[in-house]
């Protein structure tokens, strides 16, 4: 299928390196983004920006949406209709809620249009690495698009996870859990520096971690390179930024009746750290967010 031509809404930092991933594989891109800056870049790697969505729409019959969840989805969606038929497959590779993605799915396959719901994890790194693919949507659509989803992926990091949302749903509870083990991280290496032993060096604490300790992990190894710089944090502020994604993994679990303690506690502690500024704690966890995914570290006032 390196034959076809994929088309491509958002240009931003994952959508760039979605780009970067299919022309690696000898993919042709052709994407739209109103952002000049982001065209002229996405350019360099050899994509082809179209003018509009309409023309998006005739040029591809694969489009992946890496754009900000909620309205934005289904107004691209509703741009793209008129010149949608059976041989597109849309892809929506965001931050989707789960529900959005099956009412989108249900519409799409009333005008018999085949929709797909990718959870997309892996940061920045992906780009080089690949990336971790949870799918979701018409199975014989995924079929179709299967070594799509390979030339993005990281070796063996994708899979379909089941019907219509399924994807999405994955993706956020694995946002759940990875709030919840940035908590963890955080509290632990807050405890190191201001215990009982007042002189621990971080930096030598996570290397020693890295290599062969229980607890060893990509975040870690993001940890210890923050440790290696700046073990101080002195100059950021402690506030920690969120999508909602947490919030609706706690809130389909209270609808499931089914615990999550660590979750419910982290996602409290980030909306306590932007009324209060935090603690290092949360500091440590405003830089591994900033490492892995480019989000905003805010300085201290």
């Amino acid at each position: 299928m390196t034959n076809i031509t994929i088309g491509l809404v958002g240009l931003g930092k994952m959508g760039h390196a979605i780009a970067h991933r299919l022309i690696k594989h000898n993919y042709s891109v052709s994407a739209y983004d109103p952002n000049t800056h982001a065209q002229e870049e996405a350019q360099k790697l050899g994509v082809t920006c179209a003018n509009s969505l309409q023309e998006l729409a005739i040029k591809t019959h694969v489009i992946w949406l890496m754009v900000p969840a909620g309205d934005p989805v289904d107004k691209i969606i509703n741009e793209l209709l008129p010149n949608l038929n059976s041989d597109h497959i849309i892809i929506d590779g965001g931050n989707s809620n789960f529900h959005n993605s099956i009412r989108r799915y249900d519409m799409l396959a009333q005008k018999n249009i085949a929709f797909l719901d990718c959870g997309t994890s892996g940061g920045l790194a992906g780009k080089q690495h690949g990336f971790s693919l949870m799918i979701g949507g018409d199975k014989k659509a995924f079929s179709k698009v299967k070594n799509i989803f390979a030339a993005i992926a990281a070796p063996s990091g994708f899979e379909y996870m089941g019907p219509a949302g399924a994807g999405h749903y994955v993706k956020m509870i694995h946002n759940g859990i990875e709030y919840a083990i940035l908590q963890s991280y955080a509290e632990g290496f807050d405890l190191l520096k201001n215990g009982r032993y007042k002189n621990l060096d971080l930096e030598k604490i996570s290397k020693t971690w890295l290599n062969g300790s229980v607890i060893r992990s990509w975040i870690l190894e993001l940890a210890h390179n923050i440790f290696k710089h700046d073990q101080k944090l002195d100059t950021i502020s402690g506030e920690i930024g969120e999508n909602l994604t947490g919030q609706w993994t706690l809130e389909e679990a209270q609808e499931q009746k089914i615990p999550v303690d660590l979750i419910k506690r982290s996602l409290e502690i980030r909306a306590e750290s932007r009324q209060t500024g935090g603690n290092y704690g949360t500091k440590v966890v405003a830089m591994l967010r900033n490492q892995f995914g480019g989000h905003e570290v805010k300085t201290k006032e």
